[in-house]
């Protein structure tokens, strides 16, 4: 069995996300960022600032301008919801592979203990969204009544809890019509949400059945933050552990342990690299990185444990990161072109980490098209919901 060391595992990790040494090479283009939202497995957009800025980290030369392209303009990009049911930013050539492995995972509990459609009208309000959304950007209030007009007025009863408020009936079919691909994420119309169809992104769009399609996504995802056991997997997915046990069984597999602790890679990609992880980046919030890689404890030693995770939860601060580790946090205030940058390291930087850092805030910067400006010092701002 292959031994491997953290530090191994971390500077594959480092240059698989491209936060390890920046590639040098062509002019970013599209193609360039859909490539590497697909090596990531999908960039976090609940924030959607954080996640132009996760994505333009790892290509250089990339703004948000660029990535925004990406998303509305050239169609690389495609925002759904992916791993979590979360919003993401995931490359239009992936949405096959995600639709067929999203379709096949178990049902959460939740979604098992609310009915408020039958199966019978759930395909309904599913055909329904189709033929709406097929050439259109649409809010919700213009899809409750494209559907209703296809459905009847039942699927337009106000009877879904939504915080202080009520929503239509066929809103409890969006979890359903997101992970089948029925529907996706438009262009917002000012603040307002819009909704549109893949088949915008991709004409000829088709789901990868779903034992193939969860084959591939797990390899996606130990190409990505491997080696990983299946319980970090079923984390990653928020799925029962045990059907992520069954799934890692059921594929070809290769294990290896890392100081001493097993943990699983792809059959045919078990070479690590030599080199200790090295380098400083400043990761916005849900950053796939600081998400999806395991264990915590390596990746958010000592103090980063108690400063930078929310209750266990990874990705709720932005983190700086030292070398592949969490090493402090930090904020971003925004005032037009002016962006103020509050870094709270955990640890004295060096000379060389100074200089890096402020390289580092002067990139935000360009990525997020504003005059970048630094301070050190500590971070008042609590964590993301």
């Amino acid at each position: 069995m292959t031994e491997l060391s953290w530090d191994q595992v971390s500077a594959r990790r480092l240059q698989r996300h491209g936060l390890h040494t920046p590639a040098a090479g062509a002019a970013p283009d599209a193609v360039r960022v859909a490539d590497v939202v697909s090596t990531m497995c999908g960039a976090h957009a609940q924030v959607a600032s954080a996640a132009e800025l996760s994505v333009g980290l790892r290509v250089p030369g990339a703004t948000r301008a660029l990535v925004r392209r990406a998303l509305w303009t050239d169609r690389t990009l495609v925002k759904t919801r992916g791993p979590r049911g979360t919003v993401h930013l995931l490359a239009a050539a992936d949405l096959p592979m995600w639709v067929g492995a999203l379709t096949a995972l178990p049902a959460p509990s939740w979604e098992r203990s609310v009915v408020l459609l039958t199966p019978q009208q759930t395909e309904q309000v599913l055909a329904a969204i189709a033929d709406a959304v097929a050439e259109a950007d649409l809010t919700t209030a213009e899809l409750t009544e494209e559907i209703v007009a296809r459905t009847g007025p039942w699927a337009g009863d106000l009877v879904m809890e939504a915080f202080q408020d009520r929503w239509p009936r066929w809103v409890a079919a969006m979890t359903d019509a997101t992970r089948r691909g029925v529907i996706c994420f438009g262009p917002n119309r000012g603040r307002v949400t819009t909704y549109t169809s893949p088949t915008r992104w991709l004409p000829d769009f088709a789901p990868m059945p779903g034992r193939a399609a969860l084959a591939a996504l797990v390899r996606s995802y130990l190409y990505a933050y491997g080696p990983a056991t299946p319980a970090q997997f079923a984390r990653w997915l928020a799925v029962p552990p045990a059907w992520g046990k069954w799934l890692f069984d059921s594929l070809d597999l290769t294990e290896v342990t890392v100081e001493g602790t097993t943990a699983w890679v792809a059959a045919d990609d078990s070479d690590f690299p030599d080199d200790r992880p090295s380098g400083l980046r400043l990761l916005p919030y849900f950053d796939a990185y600081a998400v999806g890689c395991h264990p915590r404890e390596r990746l958010f030693p000592g103090a980063a444990a108690t400063r930078a995770l929310a209750g266990g939860q990874a990705g709720n601060y932005p983190v700086l990161l030292v070398d592949g580790v969490v090493a402090g946090v930090w904020h971003q205030r925004r005032s037009g072109r002016s962006i103020r940058v509050t870094v709270e390291p955990l640890r004295p930087l060096d000379a060389a980490r100074q200089r890096a850092l402020a390289q580092e805030v002067d990139r935000v910067g360009e990525i997020l098209e504003g005059r970048a400006s630094l301070t050190v010092g500590t971070v008042s701002v609590g964590p993301h919901a």
